[in-house]
């Protein structure tokens, strides 16, 4: 029989072979990596994995985790803390960029927020997680990516944390450019395509999953936009999985010191 692996490993297909094949080195802690979920021939036997790390820091895997839930899409959620010696053991294994997120459906292994719910987005397009019509749809992609590449002071002097209220911190370089940028793309996105619903292009799409770190980052450090802005983020906020997903990062005891703004 030939194992047939999710991606091309290279130096990585003997830990990976070890960690399909041998159960003992499934981990006890039920919140950590197991074995995958692989399977017989092409037939799926139990749910997708999506691989996430903690959730008061991780913003990219808030992304995933968002579209998949808001989407309806079933999987099961794997927890490894962040820089533990199971996230270094372990990252490699699941994820051939050893970030997170990664998602495995069975058959084959997906990384990166965007590829995640671009894959679900075509493989299962009733979720609706682009706008349907062409011309929209680029607009959504386009601030998509914008986010995906950019905003770098405001990545670097706000880091995600959904513990704590910080408001006035973490106004360093080049922040103000990037919130007054962001406050333009939900104004301009709410009101020329946002009709319909509450989000960036009317119902819940991947923009808006992709800018839900962000609206975490803006109620953390007290930021404020325009009554068009703030409605938006309040409509993020109330989101039931974006309450499911503050509680459990409020009762996680990991800290990450350079993820904590003082």
């Amino acid at each position: 029989m030939i194992l047939r692996l999710p991606w091309p490993l290279g130096n990585w297909a003997k830990e990976f072979s070890a960690w399909v094949l041998e159960p003992a080195l499934q981990s006890k802690d039920s919140n950590a990596v197991s074995q995958p979920h692989w399977s017989k021939g092409s037939a799926m036997e139990t749910l997708p994995v999506l691989y996430i790390g903690n959730k008061n820091y991780s913003s990219w895997s808030l992304r995933a985790w968002l579209g998949l839930k808001v989407a309806n899409v079933a999987f099961e959620e794997k927890l490894v803390q962040l820089r533990s010696d199971a996230f270094a053991a372990q990252a490699p294994v699941f994820s051939p960029t050893a970030k997170v997120p990664a998602f495995f459906d069975g058959r084959k292994t997906i990384w990166e927020a965007m590829a995640i719910l671009e894959y679900i987005a075509d493989s299962q397009p009733d979720t609706l997680l682009w706008p349907l019509d062409m011309d929209i749809r680029a607009i959504a992609r386009a601030v998509s990516l914008e986010m995906h590449g950019g905003f770098g002071p405001l990545r670097s002097h706000m880091p995600m944390n959904c513990r704590k209220s910080l408001p006035g911190l973490g106004r360093g370089p080049g922040v103000d450019a990037d919130i007054a940028r962001i406050g333009e793309i939900f104004k301009t996105c709410r009101s020329q395509y946002g009709q319909g619903g509450d989000f960036l292009f009317g119902h819940f799409s991947i923009a808006d999953a992709m800018y839900a770190p962000v609206v975490t980052r803006f109620k953390t450090y007290g930021v404020t936009l325009d009554p068009v802005g703030n409605a938006y983020m309040e409509a993020i906020l109330a989101l039931p999985d974006m309450t499911a997903w503050y509680a459990d990062a409020a009762a996680e005891e990991w800290i990450i010191e350079d993820s904590e703004v003082k």
